[in-house]
């Protein structure tokens, strides 16, 4: 069952943001750097896995950042708040925006 979660991790001052797989991967994270909820991160597991096979992972990581490797139970310090889908996803789609619309203004 896939599950959504959020936690503040206040000596960085960033949201994180996650959907799990039913094992607790991450399958797609998000990070929002506060003040201002700048985005940081919003990868996909499954797309940062075909980057990776096309030769393409430098250039994906360089626009959505790089994905989770532990299992979040294994992630110390989290105090998590459960999500709703329609809730990640809002999340999710506004991150995404601002990554692509950042790589538009400065290709690197």
């Amino acid at each position: 069952m896939t599950r959504w979660l959020r936690c503040f991790w206040a000596d960085e001052a960033v949201w994180f943001y996650f959907e799990l797989d039913t094992d607790g991967c991450v399958i797609r994270p998000v990070e929002l750097q506060e003040p201002g909820n700048k985005a940081l991160t919003a990868a996909s597991l499954a797309e940062w896995q075909e980057a990776q096979s096309d030769g393409r992972l430098a250039d994906y990581e360089c626009v959505y950042g790089l994905t989770a490797e532990l299992p979040i139970s294994e992630w110390e310090g989290h105090d998590p708040q459960w999500l709703s889908a329609n809730e990640f996803e809002v999340v999710w789609s506004t991150a995404r925006r601002q990554l692509q619309d950042r790589q538009r203004r400065h290709p690197s």
